[in-house]
């Protein structure tokens, strides 16, 4: 896979100096990925999953995570379905942050935050495609100087490769050109092990291997505190239903947790999540310090695939990642890469179904 992010970057670099990026990057298109009863189909705007279809315990193929039929509905989508979001994702509060003695102004889209990135963030751009065969696609996108506010060009690429048996690898790369820069990236699946037109996720079973999440405020911006989960609706140490604990939060789950790390920078497992009826399970690995668990809240009746209308509580998103508001938080791992020197955010999901 370095050997694809590395042909993926030149190939980048001879389109930017040949000034042909706006050619590629006019061009939205669309990628199978697949192997066996295994597939996963993807789109370069947004750097986008559109679909992972798998089979259940019985062997009927679903097709596990929300979305839409048309791409024009991902262009107008406030809900981030299956994209890549950034330059930083999550939550920057008051869309502001110093560094390097520089105050930067960024863009704000929620209220007066900055969620995924801005009005324009990764999620709503068309990225080039560096190299694709039957079980890989790499896009690659050029995040220029002062885009939403942030400083400094970055290379960014994304891989999404099938490895094994239905197992989905994502590694998402970014390397600042010339400026210090935070840089935080995300994938927003909304997963319903079910089938995406199975109705909520209550009944899902989780275990998250996390023992602290960063409490947020009544805008969901981190407090600054880093808090045991023990004895509390947020402790998922031993699985449990999703919705067991429901009736004692305000307003389900949108809550980073704090990954185990004994090895910083390796790949350490995040989470198992299982559903009954059709036996899926899925588990997540990755090398990054936080989780964010979001239990789709915020879906208010969107009109997805094949007409069926998804209400809030229809999928889960685990988005690995940075803490959210980093760049306000120095005690938090710092999101801030230095010019040449290679972020990476790699994630690893197996699927299994249990007969």
């Amino acid at each position: 896979m370095a050997n694809i992010f590395l042909f993926s970057c030149f190939v980048y670099l001879i389109l930017l100096f040949a000034n042909d990026v706006e050619a590629v990057n006019d061009d939205i298109g669309f990628y199978e990925l697949k192997r066996g009863d295994f597939s996963v189909k993807l789109t370069n705007y947004g750097a986008t999953v559109l679909s992972v279809i798998l089979p259940d315990k019985n062997g009927k193929l679903d097709d596990i995570v929300l979305g839409f039929d048309s791409i024009d509905d991902y262009k107008n989508d406030t809900t981030y379905f299956g994209a890549i979001v950034g330059r930083v994702a999550n939550r920057i509060g008051r869309a502001q942050f110093t560094l390097d003695g520089t105050d930067y102004k960024l863009v704000p889209n929620d209220g007066r935050n900055m969620l995924h990135g801005g009005p324009k963030g990764f999620s709503d751009v068309i990225w080039g495609v560096g190299s694709h065969d039957d079980h890989h696609v790499t896009f690659i996108y050029n995040s220029v100087d002062g885009e939403e506010g942030f400083p400094g060009d970055v290379a960014v690429s994304v891989t999404y490769m099938l490895v094994e048996t239905n197992k989905l690898a994502v590694k998402m790369r970014a390397m600042p050109l010339n400026k210090r820069t935070p840089v935080n990236l995300a994938l927003h699946a909304y997963w319903n092990l079910g089938g995406h037109n199975s109705g909520d996720i209550f009944s899902h079973t989780i275990q998250l291997l996390a023992s602290k999440i960063t409490p947020v405020d009544e805008e969901l911006i981190p407090t600054g505190e880093i808090v045991d989960v023990k004895d509390t609706p947020y402790d998922f140490h031993k699985p449990r239903e999703i919705g067991s604990m429901f009736t004692q939060l305000p307003d389900g789950y949108d809550i980073n947790y704090e990954l185990h790390d004994l090895n910083p920078g390796h790949l350490k497992k995040v989470a198992v999540v299982q559903e009954s009826v059709s036996g899926r399970k899925l588990e997540l690995w990755t090398n990054q310090p936080g989780v964010q668990f979001y239990t789709s809240n915020m879906l208010n009746n969107v009109k997805g695939k094949d007409g069926f209308v998804y209400a809030q509580y229809a999928g889960i998103c685990l988005e690995t990642q940075g803490f959210p508001d980093a760049v306000n938080h120095p005690h938090f791992p710092s999101q801030i890469v230095n010019p040449g020197d290679v972020y990476e955010n790699i994630m690893i999901y197996r699927f299994t179904a249990a007969h």
